[in-house]
């Protein structure tokens, strides 16, 4: 297994895969996300592989089947009165195709993102999770990542 960056022929598999991470999502969060469906189209992702300031990268086997993806985007913080520059390497997206799960596809991704990161000049790698994905917790714990805040939600209506 290897990392590379995603090419246009890999984008039927990142859409198979976009699905199965938002299913963990609207299983969890049905009154946000919409099961069956993806956060990115066929354009949307072509647009994505040209863009300067972000990349996806994805994890292949020997047949160049496509285990997993990272998408990943440089955000940068200008200094400013009460917070100082830093350049942020901002994880959108992490999926391990379910059927290649526990064969370190993950590990391989966050590392090869931490190696990308750290030879772009970053100085943090940043994403979210959302509470009701229990595994992406304790997977990106056990990657070292500690909590920088929390979102609140008051569900009123």
């Amino acid at each position: 297994m290897y990392t590379r960056l995603a090419k246009s022929q890999d984008i039927p598999d990142i859409l198979r895969l976009l699905v199965q991470v938002n299913q963990v999502h609207a299983d969890g969060r049905p009154d946000l996300f919409k099961g069956g469906k993806t956060k990115y189209t066929n354009e949307m992702l072509e647009e994505k592989l040209n863009k300067e300031n972000e990349v996806i990268y994805v994890c292949v086997d020997e047949k160049e089947n496509v285990l997993g993806y990272t998408f990943c985007e440089i955000q940068i913080t200008p200094e400013s009165v009460n917070m100082h520059y830093h350049k942020t390497l901002y994880i959108d997206d992490l999926c391990v195709d379910e059927a290649a799960r526990k064969q370190h596809v993950g590990t391989i991704l966050y590392e090869n993102a931490k190696t990308q990161a750290k030879a772009l000049g970053c100085d943090r790698i940043l994403l979210h999770v959302w509470e009701c994905n229990p595994n992406a917790h304790a997977f990106y714990n056990a990657m070292g990542m500690k909590t920088l805040y929390y979102a609140m939600e008051d569900n009123i209506g």
